[in-house]
């Protein structure tokens, strides 16, 4: 006989994974449960742990994230999805958080009860990320609150406490912008094709038009107009059947619709194979003169600049600091780097855990006086002693709100680097690591350089290919991820020792690196993303300079800055190595000094998470006195 499993949550646990398969009408999905975030494959879901305790909270959790998943798996089709997506990263995060919103409202109109356990999902999210404190738009992701607001329309139901902050900030904004584009909601709820341009409509009407491309329906036009009237008869019979299935669900089938069904589909598979063949027929014998559609053009390179050229991205390279060397190699060098910064690892740690007390105080400690009940205030007494007739005054400590945070270090990786600077850079970057992972803020580290010397194998092509004006780019880049947000520090220590290896360091091109980083950040889930940027000189590649305009990357720079600073979903912050990059920086400092890089490093970031915005202030202004 097998042991009895005496844990009191696997019953939950078993009964919510066959009501999760039952709802997103799929028997044959996998469901976990981990520790792990909560994701959806395309036969497998992960949903939050429940322990053996089965708190109310975990509970709640579970069956909202179950419910979610399950309606997405039932009313989306990736294939819709993907058709009517856009390419921009803010117009991709407002169709998806749309589309989510659609595949729960649709749940909540059929099936009531999920309705209340989505709303304990999105009360848990908005609790972990703070909405509820947040107290101008511009702190809060758009996209969130688009989705939001899609779902109060759709569903009538209220927000959970902190949702409704988010939306109503944003609401008056939305419905100015696309107020008549909403009226349309119910109409297009039920339908996947008809909502996917809603969505894409909602979001030219909020201004980011240019990042929707190129409308597909534009671009099957002429090819639908030329469409076999079997292939359309064949393609309504097969949504027929599909509509049929999809009635019959819960109706057990006789002998008799089974082999009905069975002759439908070995008909229907010759069909279909007719189809191919005739279509095979048609290409080869296209008539001349007749040529095919012509692709749509490719997006800027740029998002910032859509004059900003690259004469050939093909050479360029994002890659991981492990696969830039041998591990053996990584550790000789990580080694020798610990060797020459053994000076300095005390003040820095000094500085590391100044950080760490600052970053704990805002996360677990804070007060409410003058109480009922709770730990006598000690530092009321007095008034008691001057008037006996006053009440004692008690306390208690509260959790503060503190939402979760990424902080992204993007270090020059510029020949100009060489020696001290990049030694200091590499040390500091790995001590804040491990400060930040205490406390719970994830951290990536990414350095930015070029493959060669003055130009590489783009340059080249170039050079055979006759010289053409105005080439932009023609270096290679080489991206560097030291640390993903999700690796823990302990693995990738050895990695930052390859800023010491011979030959890694050339030249720099940093609005694109700075677009990159950005990128990557939009794509994390946290509600605050911070983006500190450490470099030593203006962009420099010589083989671009060359010949195009002198301020040709550096006027790139300034374009990518003001989009990050002007859209606001990542927070930036920049420090100048005998640099003055206040000229570009909104936030900024310049050090004239390398040793004053980890004082310089640490401050700026406590400065984010100090709550008295005086202080905050004060450190912001370091940049007017530098």
């Amino acid at each position: 006989m097998s042991p009895k499993n005496d844990n009191p949550a696997e019953p939950f646990k078993k009964a919510l994974a066959e009501a999760t398969k039952t709802l997103a009408n799929d028997p044959e999905m996998g469901v976990s449960f981990t520790v792990d975030p909560p994701g959806m494959t395309n036969d497998q879901v992960r949903l939050p742990q429940v322990t053996r305790r089965m708190t109310k909270d975990e509970v709640l959790l579970a069956r909202g994230t179950a419910d979610a998943y399950a309606l997405r798996r039932r009313f989306h089709n990736d294939q819709t999805n993907a058709r009517y997506a856009p390419q921009g990263n803010m117009a991709r995060d407002l169709y998806d958080a749309m589309e989510t919103a659609r595949c729960e409202a649709m749940g909540a109109r059929a099936m009531p009860g999920t309705a209340g356990n989505i709303d304990a999902k999105i009360q848990s999210e908005a609790t972990r990320k703070g909405y509820a404190g947040i107290t101008e738009a511009s702190q809060a992701p758009l996209s969130v609150a688009a989705g939001y607001l899609i779902r109060h329309l759709a569903t009538g139901r209220d927000l959970p406490e902190g949702a409704d902050n988010v939306m109503n900030l944003w609401k008056d904004f939305i419905e100015g912008a696309a107020g008549g584009t909403l009226d349309n909601l119910q109409d297009v709820l039920h339908d996947q094709q008809a909502f996917a341009k809603f969505a894409r409509q909602v979001i030219d009407d909020l201004g980011y038009g240019d990042q929707l491309g190129d409308d597909p329906d534009d671009i099957d036009d002429d090819s639908e107009d030329e469409a076999d009237p079997d292939d359309q008869e064949q393609a309504e019979d097969d949504q027929s059947n599909a509509d049929k299935e999809d009635n019959s669900e819960d109706a057990e089938a006789s002998p008799e619709q089974s082999q009905e069904e069975q002759q439908d589909a070995s008909q229907a598979t010759v069909q279909l194979d007719d189809m191919a063949d005739a279509e095979m027929g048609d290409e080869a014998e296209m008539p001349e003169g007749e040529a095919p559609l012509e692709p749509p053009a490719p997006p800027p390179h740029s998002e910032a600049d859509p004059n900003y050229v690259v004469y050939n991205t093909e050479f360029d390279e994002e890659i991981k600091a492990e696969d830039l060397a041998e591990p053996a190699e990584l550790e000789r060098l990580r080694a020798y780097l610990d060797q020459q910064l053994e000076p300095l690892k005390g003040a820095v740690s000094r500085l590391a855990n100044k950080l760490q007390r600052r970053l704990q105080a805002q996360q677990n400690r804070s007060w409410e006086f003058d109480l009922e009940e709770g730990m006598l205030d000690a530092g009321r007494l007095a008034r008691v002693v001057a008037n006996p007739t006053t009440p004692l005054s008690y306390k208690q400590e509260k959790d503060t709100e503190f939402r979760d945070t990424c902080v992204t270090l993007l270090l020059d990786n510029s020949g100009s680097m060489r020696g001290r600077p990049i030694s200091i850079a590499a040390i500091c970057a790995d001590v804040l690591a491990r400060t930040l992972e205490r406390c719970q803020v994830k951290t990536e580290i990414l350095g930015f350089t070029t493959r060669a010397w003055k130009g590489g194998q783009a340059r080249e092509e170039w050079l055979n290919e006759g010289r053409p004006q105005q080439p932009g780019r023609l270096n290679d880049l080489r991206h560097i991820i030291y640390k993903s947000a999700d690796a823990p520090w302990r693995r990738t220590r050895p990695n930052l020792g390859l800023m010491m290896k011979e030959g890694l360091l050339k030249e720099n091109i940093d609005g694109e690196a700075l677009e990159w980083a950005h990128r990557r950040m939009l794509a994390r889930h946290e509600a605050r993303k911070v983006l500190m940027v450490i470099s030593d000189g203006a962009p420099v590649d010589d083989s671009t300079l060359s010949v195009n305009p002198a301020n040709y990357l550096e006027k790139h720079l300034r374009d990518v800055i003001e989009m990050v600073e002007k859209r606001r979903a990542v927070e930036l912050i920049a420090i100048g190595i005998g640099h003055d990059v206040t000229r570009y920086y909104d936030r900024a400092v310049t050090i004239t000094d390398v040793e004053q890089l980890a004082g310089a490093m640490t401050e700026q970031l406590a400065a984010l998470f100090d709550s008295d915005p005086r202080a905050r202030a004060r450190v912001m202004g370091m940049k007017r006195a530098s």
